[in-house]
């Protein structure tokens, strides 16, 4: 569930698939950096969510479950937009930021890091994921390693964004995408079935 979560949100194919328009004169060389230098903030940005986003709520005095319900909502909208195909909210950049990005000779930081790795879906999907597991050691390690390996995966597919792009084309890159909508979509749900679980506003029991 972790793996499914994480490549949805984070979405290292479409991230390809915008970094190679994003670095269209860059050299192969440029990119590989650029790539590195953009998922290691990234990375550090939600590991600092996994780690130490639950003792941040409790300090600003916000209840798991209502995020547990806020950040279903946010998956569940950025889930449709994923099954329709439409780049809604989530953790996509702007037009304006594109725009912005396209002038600035480093996109590492911006938008790359953030808010295309580690965006408001991922960040919340972080939280989550740590707080169910209970404080349960095999699981926060499972969670972790889940992450782990899709910031590994974006990195791969960051430094190969232009033959990935050519191979799946434009068709390729929708139908993974929509398909691990779906699965997000479910997801989404589960969290907010738990947070209003937890509240017992509608589960008493």
């Amino acid at each position: 569930m972790a793996f499914a979560t994480f490549f949805a949100t984070i979405g290292p194919l479409d991230l390809a698939a915008l970094f190679a328009a994003l670095t269209p004169y860059n050299s192969a060389v440029e990119r590989r950096t650029t790539a590195m230098k953009g998922t290691l903030p990234g990375a550090g940005i939600l590991l600092f969510f996994a780690f130490f986003g639950t003792s941040l709520l409790d300090y600003l005095g916000i209840l798991l479950a209502a995020l547990r319900i806020a950040g279903g909502i946010l998956l569940l909208l950025f889930a449709i937009s994923m099954v329709f195909g439409n780049q809604v909210g989530g953790s996509r950049s702007s037009e304006e930021e594109t725009l912005e990005a396209l002038q600035k000779s480093d996109l590492s930081v911006f938008p790359l890091a953030m808010p295309l790795i580690a965006g408001p879906a991922s960040m919340s999907a972080a939280v989550l994921l740590m707080a169910d597991t209970g404080g349960d050691l095999l699981q926060q390690s499972a969670v972790l390693a889940a992450l782990l390996v899709v910031l590994l995966l974006t990195l791969f597919f960051l430094m190969m964004a232009a033959g990935i792009r050519k191979l799946l084309g434009v068709t390729g890159l929708h139908v993974v995408s929509r398909t691990v909508g779906i699965v997000l979509c479910s997801l989404a749900v589960q969290f907010m079935i738990d947070g209003l679980r937890e509240s017992r506003l509608f589960f008493p029991v």
